[in-house]
């Protein structure tokens, strides 16, 4: 008697691609292809853990970048991600991708549990446009010079896009809440300083 087995979680797609990975990692173009995925969604979770992860250098800088790149895409209407050779050829090392993995499994093993349709007109077209508008604004701050301030938007743009990939709106509410509430943090925290150094 056979057992069909049953199909890989996002998740567990990403651990088993860090094990294989070879010392130099694999090229963001490859991590898509292995993956087997093109929706926005998936790309943009794929690129958010690392920046998720507390003291992990050097990678969320490698991410960035292409985030605001998808995002931008998104916000434009654009249907497929898509990343410039300049972007797409960048490496995550096995190091990197296997902090990744764990951290993915730590942080957001829970999405896997509660994640289901929910308040699906919120990824409809016009949704979709509107909320890669927000994102743009999430993965640009993950840029800002200052300690630690990668993770709090990482998570905020990981929770959103994990939303699109189970269409639940739920999620794209709750990370959407996360990175705006970062945004108004550093938006208050410069006109503090700004106020401070003036007066």
């Amino acid at each position: 008697m056979t057992h069909e087995l049953s199909p890989r979680t996002f998740l567990q797609s990403i651990e088993s691609m860090a094990q294989e990975a070879p010392e130099d990692g694999f090229s963001l173009r490859e991590i898509f292809d292995r993956l087997h995925e093109r929706a926005f969604g998936a790309a943009l979770f794929i690129l958010a853990l690392p920046c998720c992860i507390p003291f992990l250098y050097g990678v969320p800088q490698i991410v960035s970048l292409p985030m605001m790149v998808l995002a931008a895409q998104m916000a434009m209407g654009r249907r497929e991600p898509w990343l410039p050779e300049k972007f797409a050829s960048r490496k995550i090392d096995k190091k990197g991708l296997t902090r990744t993995a764990n951290g993915g499994r730590k942080w957001f093993g829970w999405l896997e549990k509660i994640a289901r349709p929910r308040l699906t007109f919120l990824m409809a077209p016009v949704g979709e446009r509107v909320i890669g508008f927000f994102l743009v604004f999430f993965c640009a701050s993950i840029l800002v010079p200052l300690p630690s301030t990668n993770t709090v938007p990482g998570i905020g743009v990981a929770i959103v896009a994990f939303g699109l990939m189970a269409r639940d709106g739920i999620l794209v509410i709750l990370g959407s809440i996360i990175g705006t509430a970062w945004i108004a943090t550093l938006i208050a925290l410069v006109a503090l300083g700004v106020r401070t150094v003036s007066g």
